[in-house]
């Protein structure tokens, strides 16, 4: 299957895709974390190069409901998360016969359709909470590979006591927290690889 993974530059979907015998590709404004077939540049440049799957990570940003109060104080934060609707709707509409776009809880859900599901990483074998939407084409949803149990402490790996995330302020904590958990990776990979 040709596989474009828009929005990656960690390489974490992209390579669970190739190790399946795939023709994947990523793709972002970013260089890639770790070698391999990654286009630096705009995913639009070559978004009609005949992908039979794109799994697209747009940048939530401004898209998430954790960062959505500020478009009221700042007036050019509710442009740019008009812009990134945009092009979320773009990827959407890509003449693509699979696709699944991830993002966290936000505006996607009410301002362009809800999602299909949401997943979990504890639910494909990473001993962490991060609640993911996607959303699908001509996919089935993604079913649980490797769920694991609620720790004793009553709370995930990277929690606080509070259910919090426990990753602390810092340059690169965006970057850090966008980045894909291997088992959702090598889930989508077997999965939707296998169709």
């Amino acid at each position: 299957m040709k596989v474009l993974i828009a929005c990656e530059y960690s390489g974490t979907v992209r390579d669970a895709f190739i190790r399946l015998g795939h023709d994947a590709m990523s793709c972002d404004l970013l260089p890639t974390d770790v070698p391999g077939p990654h286009y630096q540049g705009d995913v639009r440049d070559i978004l009609n190069d005949g992908w039979d799957l794109m799994i697209a990570h747009p940048p939530c940003t401004y898209l998430c409901s954790s960062g959505l109060h500020w478009n009221k104080r700042r007036p050019e934060r509710a442009a740019q998360t008009e812009e990134a609707l945009q092009f979320v709707q773009l990827l959407l509409d890509a003449d693509i016969p699979r696709i699944a776009l991830e993002n966290p809880i936000g505006c996607i859900s009410t301002r362009i359709r809800k999602p299909d599901q949401t997943i979990q990483p504890w639910q494909h074998g990473d001993p962490e909470s991060k609640a993911t939407c996607l959303w699908l084409k001509g996919l089935p949803l993604l079913e649980p590979s490797n769920e694991l149990p609620l720790p004793e402490s009553g709370r995930w790996a990277n929690q606080t006591p509070s259910g919090q995330n426990k990753l602390g302020p810092s340059k690169d904590r965006w970057k850090i927290r966008s980045q894909t958990y291997r088992g959702i990776a090598n889930a989508m990979a077997q999965q939707w690889g296998a169709l």
